[in-house]
C-alpha cells in the first residue's frame, strides 16, 4: 500500500497556516477536483477525497496538534488503514464540509450531481478505550482485539427507526429538505429566513410507526470486538484514531470514531526515554579494573557486553539501534548501559584486611587528571 502523502502537502499550505488558510485551500481543491468537473476521472475522485481527509484533520484542533506530532499514525492513518476520505462517501464529505462553502451549498459552482441537501446528518459520538501496551509490542507494533460494548445500527429497522424499516414518509413541512423558508414583508422590503423544519427536526423525513426494538431511535447497545493495529514506536499517552469505529448515529448517519489511548507497560530492567531504553548495570570492583564480559537485558532477549579494563563509575556504553522506532519509521533509538560499580556494605575481616593492603598501592591512589575528568563530568550536570 503505497505511503500516505503529507496533509500540509495535499493541501499546499505550510505547517504555520491559520484555520482560515487552510479552509480556503481546501476549498480551492474542492473546486479543482469535484467530481462532476471531472466526470469518470478516478483521479480527481480520488484527490478530492485526499483533500477532504486533509482539511478533515487539519481543521480540528486536537487532531491537528496530535498530527503534528506523530504523523498519520497520531489520526488514524496506520490504525484505522484508511484514514476520513477513503472510508466515506460522496455524500457524507458533503455533509461534513459543505457549510464552508456557504449555508445554500448546493454543489461546487453549481454543479449539481453530488449537491448537498440542508437536511441535518446526524452523527455518532466518539468512543474512547485505553490500550496496555509493552515495549516488545511497541517495538515492533501489534494488532490487538478489543471488545466494545457501543451502539450500533438496529437490525430490526436497518437503523432507520421504523417498523420493519419501511414505515418512513418523506416530511410534508419541509417537503423532505431539512428546512423550511418564510417570506416577511418588511419596512425594506422582503426578507427571507431559513430554519431547522421544527416538525422533523431537520432530518425530511418523518416516522409513521416507531420501530419496537429500538424505541425509533435506530440503534441499540450491542458489544462489537474490533482488531486495532497499534504502529511500532507509539508512546505514553499518545491517542491513536480509527474513524467510523465509534457509536452508530440515530436514524442513520455517520458513525462516530474510536479513539485509542496508549498506555506502556514499565518494564523491570530497562527505562524508556523516547526512542532510547536505559539500563543501569551494576558490576563488582573486581570487574571494573580488570574488565570482562557481561549480559544485559534488551527489549527482546540479552546482549553480552565488554567491560574495558579501568571502567570508571558513570561510564556510559551505547548497544545501536537496541532502542525502539519513531512512530513514522525514521531511525531507532539505541540502548544506554549505565554503568555502575558495585561497593559492599558488610566486609568480613579478611577482606578488609585485603581491601587495606590494596588501599596502599599508589594505583589505588586517583591521579590528578582523574580528578578533573570527573569534576569536569560532575560540572557537566548542572550547566
Amino acid at each position: 500500500m503505497a505511503a500516505k502523502r503529507d496533509y500540509y502537502e495535499i493541501l499546499e499550505v505550510p505547517k504555520t497556516a491559520t484555520a482560515e488558510e487552510i479552509k480556503k485551500a481546501y476549498r480551492k481543491k474542492a473546486i479543482q477536483y469535484h467530481p462532476d468537473k471531472n466526470p469518470g476521472d478516478a483521479t480527481a475522485e480520488e484527490k478530492f477525497k485526499e483533500a477532504a481527509e486533509a482539511y478533515e484533520v487539519l481543521s480540528d484542533q486536537n487532531k491537528r496538534a496530535r498530527y503534528d506530532q506523530f504523523g498519520h499514525a497520531g489520526v488514524g492513518g496506520t490504525a484505522s488503514g484508511g484514514g476520513f476520505g477513503g472510508g466515506m462517501s460522496m455524500e457524507d464529505i458533503f455533509s461534513q464540509f459543505g457549510d464552508i462553502f456557504g449555508g445554500h451549498f448546493g454543489g461546487f459552482g453549481g454543479f449539481g450531481g453530488f449537491s448537498r441537501s440542508s437536511r441535518r446528518t446526524n452523527r455518532g459520538s466518539d468512543l474512547r478505550v485505553k490500550v496496555k501496551l509493552n515495549l516488545k509490542e511497541i517495538l515492533h507494533g501489534v494488532e490487538k482485539k478489543i471488545k466494545v460494548k457501543k451502539y450500533v445500527a438496529c437490525t430490526s429497522c436497518n437503523g432507520n427507526g421504523s417498523e420493519n424499516g419501511t414505515s418512513v414518509s418523506t416530511c410534508s413541512t419541509c417537503n423532505g429538505s431539512g428546512v423550511v423558508t418564510r417570506v416577511q414583508n418588511t419596512i425594506l422590503g422582503q426578507m427571507q429566513t431559513t430554519t431547522t423544519c421544527p416538525t422533523c427536526n431537520g432530518e425530511g423525513r418523518s416516522i409513521t410507526r416507531r420501530c419496537t426494538h429500538c424505541n425509533g431511535d435506530g440503534i441499540v447497545l450491542d458489544e462489537e470486538v474490533i482488531s486495532i493495529k497499534i504502529p511500532a514506536g507509539v508512546e505514553e499517552g499518545m491517542q491513536l484514531s480509527m474513524s467510523g469505529k465509534g457509536n452508530a448515529a440515530r436514524r442513520g448517519g455517520v458513525n462516530g470514531d474510536l479513539l485509542i489511548l496508549v498506555e506502556e507497560e514499565e518494564h523491570p530492567d530497562l527505562i524508556r526515554d523516547h526512542n532510547d531504553v536505559i539500563y543501569n548495570l551494576f558490576i563488582s570492583f573486581p570487574t571494573a579494573a580488570l574488565g570482562g564480559t557481561v549480559e544485559v537485558p534488551t527489549i527482546e532477549g540479552v546482549a553480552k557486553v565488554k567491560i574495558e579494563p579501568g571502567t570508571q563509575p558513570g561510564k556510559v556504553l551505547r548497544l545501536r539501534n537496541k532502542g525502539l522506532p519513531t512512530v513514522n519509521g525514521y531511525g531507532t533509538g539505541d540502548e544506554l548501559v549505565n554503568v555502575n560499580v558495585y561497593i559492599p556494605e558488610n566486609l568480613s575481616d579478611a577482606e578488609k584486611k585485603r581491601v587495606a593492603e590494596l588501599d596502599k598501592s599508589p594505583n589505588f591512589i586517583p591521579s590528578k587528571s582523574a580528578k578533573k575528568s570527573v569534576f569536569n563530568k560532575f560540572r557537566k550536570m548542572f550547566d
